[in-house]
């Protein structure tokens, strides 16, 4: 099976509240670039009383968006999917001006601790102040109006990365697990790519409809889409093995030759996530470094283990 069929044909309509399924609305925040491709979608749920499921970065033109789409409604629940910048920020705010209760996995945190002498490259990117009223884990639920939140948690992207489904229609909001446009950045010490395949894994035995991700537009085959994305990592997976045992030691090596059609400006993250699966693969014992697998670490293959 190839890669995914991934869908870039997407109209974000910045700042105006766009209908997307019955009684959810998406606003996209004008902050689009390599990493959130036009930007990051913010959804409404509900008709009458209603919850805002990740209200973005604090950005002003887009506290005042998401204020005139809720249009006086009542505003029980923020539901925030992980502490990216680009998705928890606001959430502070729009509780002052609305006095909703916070819910989200918990408050940002790494996947594994740092080595000695690593730092976190994706450090400036977390919102390290937010703290949820209310900590969800799997299951947890919470309701309004006419609708019903139950959180799936799916951790890999960062280690507290939650989706959460509508209850009773199909409808998963899937935030940056999983996304039509690209695949998900893995990135450790944040992310942990066990983690996201075990999480793509727990998706594929659900039978949602419908997945509505953090950025682009709709995913309208989920259960396709998840064996694609599974196919996808890996396939590249493979390819970091066939790098080692071509000769490539360094990272940046396989990274030249693994990635060589992608942006460039995504090659560091392509660091990162050929980083996250040779974690994996050394703990699966396949390959073998000295010391705790890093950036800057040579590679080899264990003898018998990379089959």
């Amino acid at each position: 099976m190839q890669g995914p069929d991934f869908d870039l044909d997407f109209k974000p309509a910045h700042g105006e509240a766009v209908p997307v399924a019955d009684g959810v609305q998406r606003i996209t925040v004008n902050n689009p670039g390599p990493f959130t491709f036009h930007g990051t979608n913010s959804y409404i749920v509900g008709k009458g009383s209603v919850a805002v499921i990740d209200p973005g970065p604090d950005d002003d033109a887009h506290f005042r968006a998401l204020m005139a789409a809720l249009d006086g409604r009542e505003v029980t629940h923020i539901a925030v999917s992980h502490t990216h910048r680009d998705h928890s920020p606001l959430a502070r705010r729009l509780k002052a001006a609305t006095g909703a209760t916070i819910v989200a996995e918990g408050p940002h945190r790494a996947a594994r601790p740092l080595h000695a002498g690593e730092t976190n490259p994706f450090a400036e990117s977390s919102d390290m102040d937010f703290m949820p009223d209310i900590a969800l884990s799997e299951g947890g639920r919470v309701e309004g109006d006419g609708w019903g939140l139950t959180a799936v948690m799916t951790p890999g992207h960062t280690a507290n990365h939650a989706a959460f489904a509508l209850d009773g229609t199909g409808i998963l909001f899937s935030a940056d697990h999983v996304m039509a446009w690209a695949t998900s950045i893995v990135a450790p010490p944040d992310g942990a790519m066990a983690d996201y395949m075990a999480s793509l894994e727990k998706l594929m035995q659900r039978d949602d409809r419908l997945y509505l991700p953090g950025h682009g537009g709709p995913v309208t085959d989920p259960g396709a889409f998840l064996r694609a994305l599974r196919a996808h990592r890996k396939m590249r997976e493979r390819s970091v093995l066939e790098r080692i045992r071509a000769g490539d030691r360094k990272i940046p090596d396989m990274v030249k030759v693994i990635y060589a059609s992608t942006d460039p400006r995504l090659h560091g993250a392509a660091a990162l996530s050929v980083l996250a699966h040779l974690e994996d693969l050394v703990e699966q014992g396949r390959v073998e470094t000295d010391g705790p697998p890093s950036l800057f670490g040579d590679y080899r293959l264990v003898p018998g283990g990379a089959g």
